[in-house]
């Protein structure tokens, strides 16, 4: 049995996860902004589910919350970084607080409960943190640049942080995903004011699909190939055995999306090499 902290519980991957954790006998420690989605897992597995109100914009509750879970549990196994929201619009569309906002959450958040458990995974000399970015940390397109932005930074913050907690026997996952059926574009989507300069450019007609978008509403099952179940499942996996590759892909559009991001990122990196060595200071040795 393992002891579980999952923030933004009650919808996405997470609620799966919750379900399927407790399914097999694990420990939650489950955190949202609003808990009562949780009140059916509550009834069935009663103290199997700890659960806790969080907003991850408040520095002080996370650090309150987390405390008492330890306290109250004994330990944590697992955290798994869940809480996000999406945020849609072009980049001069949407204002300083959207984005202020939206990184405080996706980023700020994130970060700040990963250094909360960090001492206490040191003091244990082990632990897993899986935190959810998404396929948009390798790619950006129009009408969803901030909100790739702060997944962005999820990559870099905690690309570093496994190699700096690697020493103290902790391991890290970044889960990946690409369109997942879980209404997540429509019910966990913000959308930015809109200029009349973008209605007919990529990003208005970007934002007008992600409006249209529900998770009852999959038609065209290539444009939201993931199952959120089979995505957990898989989350659950990698955290059981606590290796494989930092990151993790979920979802065939996930995959496809990234490769192709990886591989014109890479031809434009080779197709300047020259210029890049020849801005070396004339002492250093050429490598070729």
């Amino acid at each position: 049995m393992q002891t579980w902290f999952i923030t933004g519980a009650n919808g996405g991957l997470a609620y799966p996860m919750v379900e399927i954790l407790l399914e097999r006998g694990d420990r939650v420690a489950a955190t949202a902004r609003a808990t009562q989605t949780l009140d059916e897992l509550q009834k069935k597995y009663g103290a199997g589910l700890w659960r806790a109100s969080l907003d991850l914009t408040d520095s002080y509750a996370i650090k309150r919350v987390v405390n008492r879970a330890i306290e109250d549990l004994g330990t944590v196994d697992v955290l798994v970084n869940n809480a996000g929201y999406g945020l849609f619009g072009a980049v001069e569309e949407v204002g300083d607080m959207q984005t202020e906002h939206v990184f405080q959450t996706n980023f700020f958040g994130s970060l700040r409960v990963a250094r909360a458990f960090m001492p206490h995974f040191r003091s244990r000399g082990k632990g897993h943190i899986v935190q959810i970015s998404s396929a948009a940390g390798h790619l950006s397109n129009p009408g969803q640049g901030l909100y790739s932005a702060s997944k962005w930074a999820v990559e870099g913050a905690f690309e570093t942080l496994a190699k700096e907690a690697a020493p103290f026997n902790i391991t890290l996952t970044l889960a990946e995903p690409g369109g997942i059926r879980t209404g997540f574009f429509a019910e966990r989507g913000v959308f930015g004011p809109e200029l009349d300069a973008y209605n007919d450019q990529p990003a208005r007609n970007f934002k007008r699909l992600y409006r249209s978008l529900r998770a009852k509403e999959v038609a065209d099952k290539d444009l939201i190939p993931g199952d959120p179940r089979k995505m957990a499942r898989a989350i659950i996996r990698r955290a059981d055995e606590r290796n494989g590759p930092l990151r993790l892909a979920l979802g065939s559009d996930a995959y496809e999306d990234i490769k192709a991001a990886l591989t014109s990122r890479l031809a434009a990196l080779e197709a300047q090499k020259e210029l890049a060595y020849s801005t070396d200071a004339d002492d250093v040795a050429r490598q070729n």
